[in-house]
C-alpha cells in the first residue's frame, strides 16, 4: 500500500469509528429508557441495572467520539483509554452492589416480557457492533477503539446473563441467577479495565493491509490474540 493509500486508508477507518461509536451511543440511549422504564414497572433491579449499564456505555463510547472528533486522535489516546478503563471500573462496581443487594435482600422481580424482548434484541445487535469497532481499532491501531469495543462485548455478556436471569424467572421462579451471573461480569470488568490502564497505546502497524494492523511482536492488549 503506498504512503497516499494509507493515509486514505486511514481517513476511512476514523470516519468508520466515529460511525460505529455514533451507532453505539444511540442504541444504548433507546436501550437505557427502555429499559429503566421496564424494569420500574417489573420491580426488576436487574432490568434497571441493565439500563444503567447501557449509561455507561455510551460514557465509553463518548469518550471515543471525542476522541476520533480531533484531527488527530493519537493525541487524545491515552486520556480516551483512562476513561474507558473508568467506565469498566464504574460497571464492576456498580453490577457488584445490585447483584449482592438483589441477593440479600431477596427482592422477586414481576416478569417482564418488553425486558426479555428487549435484551433479546441487545444480545443480537452489541456483539456485531464490538467487532466491527474491534477490527477497525486493531487495524488503525487505536487501543481505545479496541478497549471500547471490549466495553461493548462486555455489555453484550452482561445481557445475555440479564436475558437468562429474567427468561428462568420468567418460567420456574429462580429470581437469583441473574445476581450470580452479574458477579462474575463483575470480575472480568475489572480485569479488562486494568487491562485498559496498562495497554496504554496500541503498536503502531507497520502497515495497514496487516490481517490484524498490528506490527510483529506487539503485545499491547489491541494486538493480544489478534489473528494475523
Amino acid at each position: 500500500m503506498t504512503a497516499g493509500g494509507e493515509v486514505d486508508r486511514r481517513v476511512v477507518l476514523r470516519r468508520r469509528i466515529r460511525l460505529l461509536v455514533t451507532a453505539t451511543i444511540t442504541y444504548n440511549v433507546i436501550e437505557a429508557v427502555v429499559a429503566i422504564a421496564a424494569g420500574t414497572v417489573a420491580g426488576s433491579v436487574a432490568l434497571i441495572g441493565f439500563g444503567l449499564d447501557s449509561v455507561i456505555e455510551v460514557t465509553s463510547a463518548a469518550a471515543i467520539a471525542w476522541q476520533f472528533a480531533a484531527a488527530d486522535p493519537e493525541r487524545r489516546e491515552r486520556t480516551a483509554l483512562r476513561i474507558v478503563a473508568g467506565s469498566f471500573f464504574a460497571l464492576a462496581a456498580f453490577v457488584t452492589v445490585e447483584a449482592v443487594r438483589t441477593v440479600t435482600t431477596g427482592d422477586e422481580p414481576d416478569r417482564s416480557t418488553v425486558g426479555i424482548v428487549l435484551v433479546a434484541v441487545s444480545v443480537v445487535v452489541m456483539p456485531f457492533l464490538s467487532w466491527a469497532q474491534r477490527r477497525a481499532g486493531r487495524e488503525l491501531g487505536s487501543a481505545s477503539a479496541v478497549a471500547d469495543s471490549r466495553q461493548t462485548l462486555l455489555c453484550t455478556y452482561l445481557s445475555a446473563g440479564v436475558l437468562v436471569g429474567l427468561v428462568l424467572n420468567a418460567l420456574l421462579g429462580w429470581w437469583w441467577a441473574d445476581p450470580l451471573v452479574a458477579l462474575g461480569l463483575a470480575v472480568v470488568a475489572v480485569r479488562e479495565g486494568r487491562n485498559a490502564l496498562r495497554g496504554e497505546v496500541c503498536c503502531t502497524p507497520t502497515r495497514l493491509d496487516d490481517a490484524c494492523g498490528c506490527a510483529p511482536g506487539c503485545t499491547a492488549p489491541c494486538c493480544a490474540g489478534a489473528s494475523r
